[in-house]
């Protein structure tokens, strides 16, 4: 089953994320099928590639909680930035 989770980068105490599409069964930070966009809590800000988005639900991937209230706008305090 394919996913569409975060994957943590950024450094210690600084935690910023991308929104990727991988495999269930790979770790957190491991390989990933394509990259959609980033998140930035601290900053308060994603991006996100919604025509991708789009495409790989309809073939299947089941997204994270998180990943899925930012999609759909329901990320209270979140703003949606255009470049990716």
């Amino acid at each position: 089953m394919v996913r569409i989770r975060l994957q943590r980068i950024g450094r210690k105490n600084s935690p910023s994320y991308r929104i990727v599409v991988m495999p269930q069964q790979k770790k957190r930070d491991g390989k990933f099928l394509e990259k959609l966009g980033n998140y930035d809590p601290t900053r308060k800000v994603y991006s996100l590639d919604k025509e991708r988005y789009d495409y790989w639900i309809s073939t299947g991937a089941q997204p994270s909680e998180r990943v899925e209230k930012l999609a759909s706008g329901q990320a209270q305090g979140y703003t949606l930035q255009d470049n990716i």
